[in-house]
Order: C-alpha cells, then structure tokens, then sequence
C-alpha cells in the first residue's frame, strides 16, 4: 500500500502555499495584527473562491469533492501561514450555513465552556445541532462577554451560560480536533524552518550559531517531534478513527508549542519583537491545544482504548493473566 502523496494532491497543497504567498503575506499578517485578528472579509471570499471551504462538499452541492486528507494538506498550509479566522468552523459549516462554502458567511463554533473565537464578526456560531443566527445570534453576541486572549489574532468572547452549547456530534468534533492538528502541524513545521534558517545566519564568536552543538540538538528535537506528528494526522485523516485522530491531536499540540518555544530559545530576545512571528507561533499553539479535543480528553479517549484493548501481548501484565487463567496465579 501506497501512502506517499499523489501528483495531484501535492499540486494542491503547492497552489495554496502559493495561494497564501500572494494573499497573506507578512505585510497583510501585520495589518491583521493591528487589527485585533478582525475577519478580512475579502481574504475570506477568495479562500471560498479558491474552494478552502467546499472542498469536501459533494460537486453536485457545488463543492470540489474532495475529502478529509486533502483538506488535512489544506489546513496545514494555514498553520504554515498564522492564517487568523474560524477556519474550521466555516469550513465544516459549508454546506449547512448559507455562504459559508463560498466564503459570504464567517462561522464560528461554540465548544463546550471555553470562550468563543471571533464571535463578535460572526454571521453563524455552530451550537451542537442547531446553528445561532440573525436575531439569536446578534442577542448572544451583545450579551456575551469579551475574554483577553493569548493571541492577538484571535478575539475571544463568553458566551451567556443559557446560550452555551449541548455537546456536537463525536464526528464534527473528531473533525474539527482533526483540522486543528493539521494547523498545529503547519505551525511545527514553519517553526522548525525559521530556527534552522535563523541559525545559519546569525553568528556569535564569529561562527554560524548552527555549528553550536547546543542549537543542532534543538533544531533536531524540532524535526523529530514534526515528522511523528505528520504521520500521525495524514494517517488518521486516512482512517478517520476517533482513537487515532486523538494521538494525532496529542503529537501536533506538542510539536507545535515545543517547537515554537525552541524556535524561540533560538532567535533570542528578538523572537519576542512584533517583527519576528516566533511568539505568533506560540500563543496560536497555547490556543489551539486547548480547543477540540484538548490534552487531557485525548489522553482520557486514548486509555479508555487501551483499558478496553486489555494488556499487550508479551507484556508482564499478560503472562500474569494467563498464569491466573491457567491456575498458576496465586
């Protein structure tokens, strides 16, 4: 079996690394940033043009016809590119709220207890089975509460406790933690790059910080956490298992907060400067770990697995099974 990317699924992710190039480059990053992460409503529509958010929609409904592994490649260039907005929300409303496929209509989600992102720009938020808009919305919008957020990309409010949502369904939220480690993923990887980059550059003592044994020990504690957490979402975009796509989960939230903290240690005081996007890289890490499917619910998804699988075999754990079975066990 076969599971290296096909010529056309790498051409996809080519054109949107291109796509994002010429849409959002780090001028237009820093326009978002002064803007508070405000929604760029015209980014937003040529993403819908380019079909980021119908992507998996059937061709028949309009949408590309595509399914969870290209839009995995999808979402890691966004990470790549610190792209702001409720980008999974709008991208699993398509096709269920007006506009959101075409990139007319910014839809957020309500996950739970924790704070809102871009609620108050929002056309939809996704509530467990229903949808909040027009007046609901616009009512839940002026009563909720402003939250201060780590990212400055990421607006973030309260909803009022009557209107906070019932659970959604385990297949939007497998979804949704899926796509958020695929941004988690691209943001390992950007960050890797940009610290290797980094250190070939700047010199101390007269040598390339990279020939400090010090600094190659981080740049490959980077790529090592990256690569693992790559085969674990491509694979669990393949298999769309609830148990694989929590590891998957676990492994890009580590490799993208690690990495960026490393990538951090790399740069120095200068990583902190809005210049640099280091510390960009970071908080959208903080955030994201803490969204859809967040380290301790993963790790609870994956030992409830692992109890309901039974010991390993070969471990000590079975042979003292069998020996109780067998009569041995005292």
């Amino acid at each position: 079996m076969d599971f290296q990317l096909s010529d056309d699924q790498r051409a996809l992710r080519s054109g949107m690394r291109d796509l994002l190039g010429a849409v959002f480059d780090r001028d237009r990053l820093r326009a978002a940033v002064e803007r508070g992460g405000a929604v760029d409503r015209g980014l937003w529509r040529e993403l819908g043009a380019a079909g980021f958010f119908a992507l998996r929609l059937p061709e028949a409904e309009g949408g590309v016809g595509l399914g969870l592994p290209e839009a995995v490649l999808l979402f890691e260039e966004a990470g790549r590119a610190l792209l702001p907005g409720p980008l999974v929300a709008t991208h699993l409303a398509a096709g269920l709220v007006k506009g959101a496929a075409e990139g007319e209509a910014v839809v957020t989600a309500a996950d739970g207890r924790l704070p809102v992102a871009h609620l108050g720009e929002a056309d939809a938020v996704l509530a467990g089975a229903g949808a909040l808009a027009g007046e609901a919305l616009r009512a839940c919008a002026a009563a909720a509460r402003p939250v201060r957020s780590m990212d400055p990309l990421t607006p973030l409010h309260r909803m009022p406790s009557a209107e906070r949502t019932t659970a959604h369904s385990e297949r939007f939220r497998c979804e949704a933690a899926l796509l958020t480690a695929a941004e988690q993923l691209g943001s390992a990887a950007r960050t890797t790059e940009a610290a290797v980059q980094h250190a070939g550059e700047r010199e101390q003592f007269g040598s390339p910080i990279g020939s400090f044994q010090a600094v190659k020990h981080l740049c490959a504690d980077m790529l090592a956490r990256t690569e693992p957490a790559r085969a674990a979402v491509y694979a669990a975009a393949v298999t769309g298992d609830p148990v694989e796509i929590a590891a998957a989960k676990l492994l890009a939230d580590e490799a993208a907060v690690r990495n960026a903290r490393d990538c951090l240690q790399i740069h120095g005081g200068m990583g902190f400067t809005w210049e640099a996007d280091v510390h960009l890289h970071l908080k959208r890490a903080w955030l994201r770990s803490a969204c859809w499917l967040g380290g301790a619910a993963a790790e609870e998804l994956l030992a409830a697995d692992l109890g309901a699988a039974g010991p390993l075999p070969g471990s000590s754990a079975a042979y003292g099974r069998a020996g109780v079975e067998a009569g041995g066990g005292g």
